[in-house]
């Protein structure tokens, strides 16, 4: 008989469903157990897409034995950290204080019935290897220290409790924000770059697209040529490897290895709509093809694979297939000449490195592009057009036999946080290369957001098969209101603004510390043994910092110098702990930048297809701290800023810094000009 997890909206929770393990969801009823029957929880988090989940999920979970050990030994809960990122970041952090290192998922932690963990890891497998002890005997041996060992369990459990409220205590700083951090960050972020593949540091490798933007903006706005080279390096080198699927679009999690080549197959939302919005930005800044075909298939990838027919995006696609991971993927030598004629084989294998040995598991080879197209094409004595047109061929090819493989499963929950990222991601890209079908499947899926996760003044977390729930975090408030702003940039909509505005009251009413800054869950969220509140970057952007930036922004556009404050008082409750570490602080930091140098702001008004060719003009000359706002005539009822006469017959153009707008302009020459003054 399936146990309680088949009646929940997570997929991940779903897959356990048919275990012999007594799971339960987290929750009241679970929590009230403990507590009565004085018997200490086994927490699992995991996630759908998840590798090792699966792995000690077929090996322990899936074990009658196992299960019979853990369903008399514990209470048993499963949490999907896709859903319950607070439950996550706090036994994270929980593991990290007791262990010494860094977390994962599967993460394994031992509660006691108040919540407070009092022994974890991450990964363990069914009998003893990798230096692990074997699962069943090390439930037996925690069981064991929390029968006989109390005291001492419970002396450790305060000390725990200390440290964890200490890493998360607020306190007033009057520390006036500086440029000092900001240069900080830039100049350890030039130290740690690979200066041959990009990136950061070695194997594995993550995009860390929070990072990637600091720096981009950087190189763009400050002249930093050596941190402009690296990121477009980096960006360059992760668009030939494997972490970028070069037949399907979209980009995998991580790289295992230190040149971008063999990816942790699995791709997540969070990951591509980022990434989408930065090499549409790298596009801007370099006029590079290969940054526009980057996005070409990123954005097919989203709209084909990922955006469901109500409009939201799903969560993510699995790593594995038929049980191995990668199988979807990787390719033989034969498998790829079974598919493409001579000609087309012949450029590609040697693009594409199946000329070479295998890269994966020694016998299967994982596409890459090994070398340049416009070389290979010289060598085979072919005109460079036409061996573009063969590799298009190929791939294609490919892609439709790739097709009636077994596809890897898809995790088709909608996650507010995740859906705005990639909204803000695809709205970006659809204005920088004027393409509405990207629009539109921005606009669908925000709307399913509205129409589906905005319930009476409230956000949710959460969607899955007509069911929504869960109380939105900060991250979910805070990246909406970012993905609203870049959607008033491109398509400008009253009704846009109205829920900016009521996202941004919900903020600082539902999550402020009123020493600064956000707590991760709102005043009213269910009591936890912790209340997060964090502003260094994870896989994900800081929703403080993300926050403090879109807050400071439509302070700017409103006028209201509450957002203005709130985003202040933000900045400066993390300046200490920026400080002392500046490159985990990149979200921050920008909008530290953006406080200390108001973001210039220009206001369009006119007919919309004459303002369209003045928006292609910004596209070209760009500056990613610029607010672009292009209203058409006839649109009333704004805010004084952007209040503006439209032109009659033409387009009337503002420059405007803070409160303080130059004298309009009619002809682009003369915008451009005024942008090329310095700040006055």
């Amino acid at each position: 008989m399936p146990n309680r997890l088949a009646d929940e909206t997570s997929p991940y929770l779903q897959q356990h469903a048919d275990n012999p393990v007594d799971w339960y969801p987290w929750g009241e009823e679970a929590l009230r157990r403990a507590r009565e029957e004085d018997k200490p929880i086994l927490l699992s988090i995991g996630y759908s897409a998840c590798h090792w989940c699966h792995v000690m999920a077929h090996e322990s979970f899936e074990d009658p034995d196992v299960a019979a050990a853990m369903n008399r030994l514990f209470v048993n809960v499963k949490v999907d950290r896709e859903e319950r990122p607070d439950i996550d970041q706090i036994y994270q952090s929980a593991h990290q204080a007791l262990t010494g290192r860094g977390g994962g998922w599967p993460l394994t932690m031992f509660l006691t019935p108040d919540q407070r963990p009092f022994f974890g890891g991450t990964y363990f497998p069914k009998t003893p290897r990798y230096n692990l002890p074997g699962f069943a005997d090390l439930c037996a041996q925690v069981e064991r220290v929390y029968r006989e060992q109390r005291q001492a369990v419970d002396a450790q459990n305060d000390q725990l409790q200390v440290v964890l409220e200490r890493a998360q205590a607020s306190s007033i700083d009057s520390s006036e924000p500086d440029q000092a951090p900001i240069e900080a960050a830039a100049t350890e972020l030039k130290r740690l770059f690979d200066p041959v593949h990009g990136g950061l540091g070695g194997a594995p490798k993550f995009p860390n697209p929070a990072i990637l933007e600091f720096c981009l903006r950087r190189g763009m706005t400050a002249g930093d040529d050596r941190l402009l080279s690296l990121v477009l390096l980096t960006l360059r080198e992760m668009a030939r490897g494997g972490i970028n699927d070069h037949l399907g679009g979209g980009f995998a999690r991580y790289s295992v290895d230190a040149t971008w080549t063999i990816p942790h197959f699995e791709k997540m939302l969070y990951d591509n709509g980022p990434l989408l919005g930065l090499y549409a930005q790298a596009w801007q800044a370099t006029g590079d093809p290969s940054f526009a075909q980057v996005c070409e298939h990123t954005a097919g990838w989203l709209t084909r694979e990922m955006q469901s027919p109500e409009g939201g995006f799903c969560s993510s696609l699995d790593a594995d297939s038929e049980h191995e991971e990668g199988r979807f993927y990787v390719w033989s030598r034969e498998q790829v000449s079974g598919v493409l004629d001579a000609t087309e084989y012949a450029l590609f294998a040697r693009v594409y490195g199946l000329d070479g040995a295998p890269n994966f598991e020694g016998r299967h080879w994982h596409l890459r592009i090994c070398r340049d197209q416009q070389d290979v094409a010289h060598e085979l004595g072919l005109d460079e057009a036409h061996a573009h047109r063969i590799l298009a061929s190929a791939r294609a090819k490919l892609l439709a036999s790739r097709e009636t493989r077994v596809r890897p499963a898809r995790d088709d929950k909608v996650l507010t946080s995740w859906n705005a990222l990639a909204i803000q991601g695809m709205v970006h890209a659809a204005r920088v290369f004027e393409r509405e079908d990207w629009l539109d499947s921005a606009r669908r899926a925000l709307a399913f957001v509205q129409r589906v996760l905005w319930r009476d003044g409230r956000l949710l977390a959460t969607s899955k098969d007509g069911t929504a729930h869960l109380n939105a975090y900060l991250d979910d408030h805070a990246f909406l209101l970012a993905a609203l702003l870049e959607m008033l940039q491109t398509d400008f909509d009253r009704m846009h603004l109205q829920f900016a505005t009521a996202l941004a009251d919900t903020l600082l009413a539902r999550f402020e510390d009123p020493n600064g800054g956000f707590y991760f869950t709102s005043h009213d969220h269910e009591q936890l043994m912790l209340r997060p509140r964090n502003g260094h970057d994870n896989a994900t952007p800081s929703g403080n910092g993300v926050a403090a930036t879109s807050l400071q922004r439509l302070g700017h556009l409103t006028g209201d110098p509450r957002y203005l404050s709130a985003a202040e008082r933000t900045l400066r409750a993390f300046q200490a702990q920026i400080a002392a570490q500046p490159s985990a602080f990149c979200s921050l930091l920008i909008a530290q930048e953006e406080w200390l140098r108001t973001p210039t702001m220009v206001i369009l008004r006119g007919d919309p297809s004459i303002m369209q060719t003045w928006r292609r003009v910004l596209v070209r000359a760009p500056d990613p701290a610029r607010i672009e706002m292009s209203i058409p005539a006839g649109v009333g009822d704004l805010p004084t800023i952007l209040d503006k006469p439209a032109g009659v017959g033409r387009v009337n153009a503002w420059v405007c810094r803070g409160v303080t707008c130059l004298t309009p302009v009619s002809e682009v020459s003369d915008l451009l000009e005024r942008l090329r003054e310095p700040p006055g």
